[in-house]
């Protein structure tokens, strides 16, 4: 079991000097957002760069000299836009990725399943079975091309998207059918105030019906607050036994996220505690 953290979230500086920084506050492991992260990077030209065989030695070479591994390689990309061929251009950004997180060594590229603002499945439908089948087709391609890198995709449940409960993430592995699709399990983010009270129920149905399954957690916590802002976990209402427990039985990482650099030791010491 690793902990590790979202580059995004500790000090400016280049990837090898995040890198440094994240090892040196006794993190193993890393979710890289490239977007997020190198300012020069955009990704619109994904496709390209990621092709460049440099891009990829610099990149693992960061990874490599700071003996970090790259947990997620992220492209929360939206797969559910209304026109084919923005659809068409968000899929080939996947499949770089896919092909990316090979060559640097990543577990797994993350993603999440909104409803794009522009689609005619409306934020207000997102729980349809319409929104569901369509997000399913988009995500198929994407699964297959997952299959030929022979790399994990794999998908993080929310509350407000498509795949919002552990029934539907359990719909989708069976209905997807691949080794290749795992889940990203973040227990903050199957919740909403439609089930807060029932945060340990929903908790233990998505272990129970995902268990094997999930590929990696994500870790924070969240204030009773109108939305559930998201904290650092010690700094809110969750409690992280069960779900730690889960972890060791499984030998399952994790990634923190919402941290800050003065904050991001102590909420892994809350789940070292825990």
């Amino acid at each position: 079991m690793k902990i590790g953290i979202r580059l995004h979230d500790t000090i400016e500086g280049t990837l090898e000097q995040r890198l440094a920084f994240v090892k040196g506050q006794g993190f193993e492991c890393a979710h890289l957002a490239l977007s997020k992260t190198l300012p020069d990077f955009a990704m619109a030209e994904a496709p390209e760069k990621l092709a460049r065989p440099e891009f990829a030695e610099i990149v693992r070479g960061a990874f490599d000299r700071t003996e970090e591994d790259c947990a997620v390689l992220g492209c929360y990309l939206n797969l559910t836009h209304p026109d084919p061929e923005e659809r068409e251009k968000t899929r080939e950004i996947y499949y770089a990725h896919l092909a990316f997180a090979k060559k640097i060594g990543a577990w797994m590229v993350g993603s999440e399943t909104p409803v794009h603002p522009k689609s005619p499945l409306a934020p207000e439908a997102t729980t349809s079975e319409e929104a569901f089948r369509f997000f399913l087709d988009q995500l198929r391609p994407v699964v297959r091309r997952a299959e030929e890198e022979d790399v994990i995709m794999a998908i993080e449940p929310v509350y407000t998207h498509i795949v919002s409960t552990p029934e539907r993430a359990e719909r989708m592995l069976t209905e997807l059918n691949s080794d290749h699709l795992r889940i990203i399990l973040d227990a903050v983010n199957l919740l909403g105030e439609g089930n807060l009270d029932r945060r340990e129920e929903v908790l233990r149905e998505a272990m129970s019906r995902l268990g094997d399954r999930v590929a990696l957690l994500h870790m924070k916590d969240y204030l009773r607050q109108e939305g559930l802002p998201a904290v650092p976990c010690g700094q809110g209402e969750m409690d992280y036994s069960e779900l730690m427990a889960f972890a060791r039985a499984r030998d399952l990482s994790m990634t923190l996220e919402n941290t800050a650099p003065e904050n991001a030791e102590a909420a892994k010491e809350t789940l070292l505690r825990s």
